[in-house]
């Protein structure tokens, strides 16, 4: 069985009801806006992700965790995405790193089984640190500047992450480095926050997605055990291998989640707004208009061809048929690209009221921008798919 099945195949005995979903998105969207004017980490949602039980979701039972598979997890994260997508998306980090099998549990067991006892019990939030100031993502190739030096007792972490998602209420940093061997490995450290020599310059002043507190993390000689050197490798070792979509799957379809919940939670906004607001010179809502209705429409559409596509990837991969990493970053690009479009139209309706700081649909466009920038980016994906079809 590979990765990518099994992965999909794991799934709770009781799925969580609708209304538990609802009630969370609620709960999480009351101080949204507030956490978007302050760009602090969100803690007052992971304190009731954690009341919730919902931190250890994807922790197997054999460790007290809920066991939810591939998508039940993507239900929960859309749910906390229509309330304030940044804590979703900080909480997708350490979703994935329980639920796929190639990651965080081929680590030495017994620093697994802590990381996954921690989320179990409301914390062990992690975050991999990979991309830095020269080198950009590892995404499209290169050696990081950040070196892990043997000692004594283990290792010293020296370099800088920059865009580091969730660094100020982050447990765990899982950093990208290389070695200082004379034939150098890469791969993941595990270092704990509150480790020597750790400093978090806030950086992060974004357009949107503020609450995900994604600033410059910077080690300087920071101490880590010999083996929390989790998973390190030549570099040639880390080429993708063929017919392994496990890391795609999750990437591609949860980004498209996140935002897509963004995108439904502006709907949802703007649909109220529509039938509340009646001019005086028309002696009804602007929701009786044909043209608003044409409109809203269009984003009925589009969310609708975002939710079939994610659901029908899942189905796949649920049947033993994963979609291709071309086929699931397709589907990023697309659902990404309809999210945006159908927040534009809400403005568009809307006018300069949707471009009100009262409003939440300016907050919901801003965030919803901010799909472009996760890996892979547009350009990978469409070269990629252009190759896939020529056969190169």
């Amino acid at each position: 069985m590979s990765a990518a099945i099994a992965l999909a195949r794991r799934a709770p005995a009781t799925p969580i009801a609708q209304g538990r979903l609802d009630a969370l998105t609620a709960a999480i969207a009351v101080t949204a806006e507030a956490y978007d004017r302050s760009a602090e980490f969100p803690r007052a949602n992971f304190d009731i992700l954690a009341r919730e039980g919902l931190i250890g979701l994807t922790v197997s039972p054999e460790l007290g965790g809920g066991g939810a598979g591939f998508g039940e997890a993507l239900r929960v994260i859309g749910a906390v995405a229509r309330g304030e997508p940044s804590t979703a998306l900080i909480l997708f980090m350490t979703y994935g790193y329980h639920l796929q099998p190639t990651r965080a549990q081929s680590w030495p067991a017994h620093i697994y089984q802590r990381l996954a006892r921690e989320a179990v019990a409301g914390g062990g939030l992690i975050g991999g640190l990979r991309v830095e100031p020269e080198l950009g993502t590892p995404v499209r190739g290169g050696m990081p500047k950040t070196i892990a030096r043997r000692t004594k007792d283990g290792w010293a972490i020296t370099g800088s992450k920059i865009y580091s998602t969730g660094s100020t209420g982050l447990n765990w940093f899982a950093v990208w480095a290389r070695t200082d061997e004379a034939e150098p490995r890469v791969g993941s450290f595990l270092v704990a926050a509150g480790s020597p020599g750790v400093t978090i310059d806030p950086v992060w002043d974004h357009l949107g997605m503020r609450a995900s507190v994604s600033h410059e993390v910077v080690f300087e000689n920071t101490p880590t055990p010999l083996d929390h050197a989790v998973d390190i490798r030549p570099p040639a070792a880390w080429a993708p291998k063929p017919g392994d979509s496990s890391l795609a799957l999750w990437n591609a379809l949860a980004i498209s989640t996140i935002y897509d919940g963004v995108a439904r939670a502006a709907r949802d906004w703007l649909l109220q707004y529509l039938k509340d607001r009646t001019p005086s010179n028309l002696g009804a809502s602007l929701a009786t208009l044909p043209r608003v209705q044409e409109k809203f429409g269009e984003i009925e559409a589009l969310l609708q061809v975002n939710r079939t596509l994610i659901d029908q990837a899942v189905a796949r991969a649920d049947a033993g048929d994963s979609p291709t990493p071309v086929e699931l970053n397709n589907i990023k690009y697309v659902a990404t690209a309809n999210a945006i479009r159908s927040v534009e139209i809400g403005l568009e309706l809307t006018g300069n009221p949707g471009l009100s700081r009262k409003n939440p649909l300016e907050r919901h466009y801003r965030d919803v921008l901010c799909s472009r920038i996760h890996s892979p980016q547009t350009d990978t994906i469409l070269v990629a798919g252009g190759r896939a079809a020529f056969g190169l």
